[in-house]
């Protein structure tokens, strides 16, 4: 086998293990997926806690049906609301509400914690994981907004 597949399978499995883990802890705490998660986490860092829906679809890689599916049980649940653009009638947001942000900070610190637990020394360090960003960025993963 390659070197380049025999990494190529290795990360995917990796992905696959790293989700698991995120959906099991922020739905066992939380109620939500890995993938709620974040869609919240994205509007959470957009000014206001708002984002035009098209540009929310860009942001994580979907398709516009893909958010309208991911946004509407987060809709119902009450977390998320759905916002008309007043010039503009085709433009539609997808806005946090108050019970939006309170959830996802605790999203955030149980996703906080569960990579810090994926993360631990002695089998990781600092420069580890700075590496492996560095590396996945290079590969087009994004992470945090600003980083």
């Amino acid at each position: 086998m390659s070197d380049t597949l025999d990494a190529a399978l290795r990360l995917v499995r990796a992905q696959a293990a790293l989700v698991r883990r995120f959906d099991s802890r922020l739905s066992g705490l939380h109620g939500v997926s890995l993938a709620d998660f974040t869609l919240l986490l994205r509007l959470g860092e957009a000014p206001g806690g708002r984002m035009r829906r098209v540009d929310l679809a860009e942001v994580l890689s979907l398709t516009a049906s893909g958010v309208t599916r991911g946004l509407a049980p987060l809709e119902r649940i009450g977390l998320v609301t759905r916002e008309a653009d007043a010039r503009d009638a085709r433009v539609a947001y997808a806005s946090l509400t108050a019970t939006g942000r309170q959830r996802l900070k605790e999203m955030r610190a149980t996703a906080e914690e569960t990579a810090a637990e994926v993360f631990a020394a002695p089998a990781w360090n600092a420069g580890d994981t700075g590496l492996l960003s560095t590396l996945l960025a290079r590969l087009g993963g994004t992470g945090l907004a600003g980083r």
